[in-house]
């Protein structure tokens, strides 16, 4: 029997008007989060866009190039070590800043001493490559976390209804971020002397020095802003009571030391698998190989982590409660219609993420500079993704969720075709702009519109944990399968490439359809199925076909109010 006991429904919540939707944009905590977002845009530019081109101009191998940027599976498996961000208080820094802002500080510092060691290493040399790929996965491990907190702190923030607005304008922030690691990295890396014809190790140093120094700027944002009211460690009790529970900072090390141990184990476990494995040409035998590669790491991981608990190392209860129980309340939520909507928060960006781990690469071998890459689509593309996120939070307050949902995912796999189309063109400047402009404006659009759907399938009880489970599983298939981008197109061609990107977006259609049917999500979802039709006005025999966790007694504290 479901712990959940369901209550009487509220009435269907009221749309609001256009003037009234658009002036929620004005609200100090939007501000907020546009300013955090710019910070979290910046890091992630480093690994895939700039450091791409970076390599590429250093005459590194395509194929090398893209699988840099697993460099970022961090972002993918950061719900491992969430728990620890959520939970673990950080020594005088907690005291003095809070729980959300001490990490996100720490988080900063972390990224900027990636960068920096990135900026040391010059390409080119010979065993260099190692040094880069240590400090892209140390970026990719600090600003994965810095995005946990961040996540957090939003959904702590603000209540739902407000969830929209807050995920747009952290959406618009992270695409100007992008703007600046992105065509201002190139603008940079070539105004210090660094062309496609003639390379400068010098002139990328110094555009990552200045990439570092604007995060600095990330950490004087973090000293400012305040901490969420919500910043209690909370548990549930057996009656369904909310709990503050006193830690010993011994327990909190023990914590620790499972985690660092089960990563070692991992760590150990990827680099003895991957040398045992069959090397392949085939980009399709190579990707199942990489899927047997992390499941095997993940596996040797989990029994470290499940055996140091069983022998004592850590409290079983706190190892419950900081790993299997907010996975456990997202079960008792939503029953086997959990399986659905996990499917669907891990397929629904493989269209645009795949097409978009190449993308750089695509430009340069269609004859165009980095100049114009920068003016067409580091610059004019993301102004138009930050048009596309200001449309999807409006379409989020103004539809059902699902409904933008469903918009967003047509637009998103549909415009990789105007890639195709650019094959045909190789170095027009209007097609090019075509092709980017949609395609961001796309981009942008589902990008705000899944991150809300996110923030309302999160529990405010492990905001933290689910909200990073959730974007985890978004991202860790797209980035698995983006790493063999170059193989694919080196063995095919990019007609083909791109028209697979769209092919494998379609059934992500057919998973909205049927969470929409079986699934309400968010507040201004219609509660009743959709064929109830009761001309009597007495509803009091109308039962509930759909699941809602915002429609049932769930015993959670209240978020931030209006």
């Amino acid at each position: 029997m479901s712990a959940v006991q369901s209550i009487p429904p509220n009435p269907p919540v009221a749309k609001k008007p256009w003037g009234e939707a658009a002036k929620a944009y004005l609200d100090r905590r939007a501000m907020i989060m546009l300013f955090l977002g710019f910070f979290a845009g910046i890091p992630i530019m480093l690994i895939f866009s700039s450091l791409s081109l970076w390599l590429r101009e250093a005459g590194i191998d395509r194929g090398v190039v893209t699988m840099f940027s697993w460099a970022a599976l961090g972002y993918s498996f950061k719900f491992i070590w969430a728990p620890l961000v959520d939970a673990v208080p950080l020594p005088i820094l907690t005291k003095l800043l809070g729980r959300r802002r001490a990490w996100i500080l720490v988080a900063q510092l972390l990224i900027i001493l990636a960068i920096c060691i990135m900026a040391s290493v010059n390409p080119i040399t010979e065993d260099s490559l190692t040094l880069m790929a240590v400090g892209a996965v140390l970026l990719g491990f600090s600003s994965a976390t810095q995005d946990i907190v961040v996540d957090a702190y939003r959904i702590e923030l603000a209540p739902p209804s407000l969830q929209a607005v807050l995920s747009a304008m952290y959406v618009a922030g992270y695409r100007i971020g992008m703007i600046v690691a992105g065509a201002g990295a190139l603008y940079l890396a070539d105004y210090f002397g660094s062309t496609e014809a003639l390379y400068s190790y010098e002139a990328w140093r110094n555009t990552y020095w200045v990439m570092a120094a604007v995060m600095g700027a990330g950490v004087i944002t973090t000293l400012i802003i305040r901490e969420p009211a919500i910043s209690q460690v909370l548990t549930t009790s057996s009656d369904g009571a909310q709990l503050q529970i006193p830690r010993k900072t011994s327990d909190y090390a023990r914590l620790f030391l499972v985690f660092v141990l089960s990563v070692s184990g991992f760590v150990w476990a990827f680099i003895t698998a991957g040398s045992l494995l069959p090397e392949t040409d085939s980009a399709v035998v190579g990707f199942l190989l990489e899927i047997v590669h992390l499941a095997l790491s993940l596996a040797v991981a989990l029994i470290i982590g499940y055996g140091l608990v069983k022998a004592g190392v850590v409290k079983k209860q706190m190892a419950m409660q900081m790993w299997i129980e907010p996975i456990a309340d997202f079960f008792r939520r939503y029953g086997k219609k959990a399986l659905l909507l996990l499917a669907l928060v891990g397929l629904y960006r493989v269209s645009d993420i795949v097409a978009g781990v190449i993308s750089n690469v695509f430009y340069l071998d269609m004859g165009f500079t980095k100049i114009e890459i920068a003016n067409a689509v580091k610059l004019f593309g993301v102004i138009m993704a930050i048009a596309g996120g200001f449309l999807g939070g409006l379409l989020a307050q103004r539809m059902r969720i699902m409904h933008a949902m469903m918009v967003g995912a047509i637009l998103a796999c549909a415009t990789n075709l105007l890639f195709v189309l650019l094959t045909y063109h190789p170095g027009s400047l209007p097609y090019m702009y075509l092709a980017v402009s949609l395609d961001n404006l796309a981009a942008g659009l589902a990008s705000a519109v899944f991150i809300a759907f996110l923030s309302a399938l999160t529990s405010i009880r492990f905001t933290a944990v689910q909200y990073a489970i959730f974007s985890s599983l978004m991202t860790l298939l797209p980035k698995v399968l983006g790493g063999y981008s170059g193989t694919i197109v080196d063995n095919t061609n990019y007609q083909f490439f791109f028209i697979f990107t769209f092919l494998i977006g379609i059934p992500i259609l057919a998973l909205i359809y049927y969470v929409d049917k079986y699934i309400v999500i968010g507040d201004n979802d219609d509660i009743y199925s959709d064929d109830d039709n009761d001309n009597s006005g007495d509803n009091k025999g109308v039962e509930l076909t759909k699941a809602n966790p915002n429609l049932s007694n769930t015993n959670e504290p209240p978020r931030a109010s209006e």
